[in-house]
């Protein structure tokens, strides 16, 4: 079956507060988690047009790329490196506006200047993966988007 998405033009806000609860209904249907990640993927990419979004799996004391949008990524992530370490280790999202001035950041792509990356965790509060996304823009990332993403990353909690 077909999916379809209603998305207003607007602010990044009314975007996301059209997108949120469409997407909430489309991954509540699926338990399989990474088909669940792979239509998040493919949906935040179409609808905000950022450089990079994907998801990347913790898988012993690595993260494991994921289902993702845009081009090749990095495939493994260690704990505690680079903006995607660092979000699964503090178990807190990063905001970085400027990925130059990270320190350690792991540059996938030359084209990405600023980031987000929010855990993702399962109904015992543990992380399982992260949210990436990347635009070619600086500071392209704010309050907003970190609400909104850390509500999306919430979808997940029951997934498998």
């Amino acid at each position: 079956m077909a999916e379809v998405l209603a998305l207003p033009e607007g602010s990044k806000a009314e975007r996301y507060a059209a997108l949120l609860p469409q997407l909430a209904s489309l991954l509540a249907g699926e338990r399989d988690l990474i088909a669940c990640m792979a239509n998040a993927a493919s949906v935040l990419a179409t609808t905000f047009g950022w450089h990079w979004v994907g998801f990347y799996r913790v898988a012993g004391d690595e993260l494991i790329l994921g289902p993702f949008a845009g081009p090749l990524a990095c495939t493994r992530i260690a704990f505690g490196r680079g903006v995607c370490g660092s979000a699964w280790a503090q178990n807190a999202t990063q905001r970085v506006s400027d990925v130059d001035a990270f320190p350690g950041h792991i540059a996938c792509s030359s084209l990405s200047r600023s980031e987000i990356v929010v855990p993702v965790r399962n109904a015992a509060g543990e992380v399982i993966a992260v949210l990436d996304v990347d635009a070619s823009e600086l500071a392209a990332f704010d309050e907003i988007d970190q609400q909104y993403l850390e509500q999306l990353a919430g979808l997940f909690s029951n997934k498998e």
